[in-house]
């Protein structure tokens, strides 16, 4: 079983994503890490992450960069958006993607192009999103936990100017898959959310049984 969630930065995505592959057993990835992992990569070589080149350089990091806590500061967030709108470095890390979302007993992945790019093939899709003024608040908050100074509204202008980058970019924009379910998660607490998530994938794969039933 394959659920792809998508979403916007601070939408809840991976808060459901991560919620969502402990309600089914399945392995979750948060593919925004993968990305994050180039753009911290670009950043401490001091490479130009509007470059293509350089950003596909910075795409053999190895496997233990993705648990360092740098990936989660905010201005690899925003380098992350400059280097995932090259079309080599999308391509560069597609197939790892692919086979994690393909192993044996499915995944849970969550980014912005699962559904659409990733596990068109997923048995469930979600499309998670917020307000820009929620998410721009959740992110502000998770910023100052982490004793980051940045302004409220220096963080609701970097988040409208990453998703105006994201939706805009001509390989893979961040739009809802087609047949994604969508969730709006800007008044919902954390487990009106899940239930909710929870709730849509299990009719997607009700729908999905009862079209592949024999008819009698």
């Amino acid at each position: 079983m394959i659920i792809a969630v998508d979403g916007p930065a601070a939408s809840g995505k991976g808060t459901i994503a991560r919620a969502l592959a402990r309600h089914y057993h399945v392995p979750h990835l948060d593919t925004g890490l993968l990305y994050r992992a180039v753009a911290l990569t670009v950043m401490r070589l001091e490479l130009d992450p509007s470059i293509e080149a350089d950003a596909v350089a910075a795409c053999g990091f190895d496997e233990d960069l993705l648990a360092d806590a740098a990936l989660r500061d905010d201005a690899t967030g925003q380098i992350a958006s400059i280097v995932s709108a090259h079309p080599l470095v999308r391509a560069a890390l597609l197939q790892r993607q692919k086979r994690f979302a393909h192993q044996p007993g499915g995944a849970v992945l969550d980014g912005r192009d699962i559904g659409t790019v990733i596990a068109p093939d997923a048995d469930a899709k979600l499309f998670i999103r917020a307000t820009p003024t929620i998410r721009a608040q959740r992110r502000h908050a998770e910023l100052r936990a982490r004793g980051d100074d940045t302004s409220y509204d220096q963080v609701l202008a970097d988040i409208r100017s990453r998703d105006d980058r994201d939706s805009s970019r001509a390989t893979a924009p961040l739009v809802p898959a087609i047949d994604a379910a969508q969730l709006d998660t800007s008044f919902l607490s954390i487990e009106a959310a899940v239930a909710k998530a929870i709730a849509l994938v299990e009719a997607r794969l009700a729908r999905a049984a009862a079209m592949a039933a024999p008819s009698v």
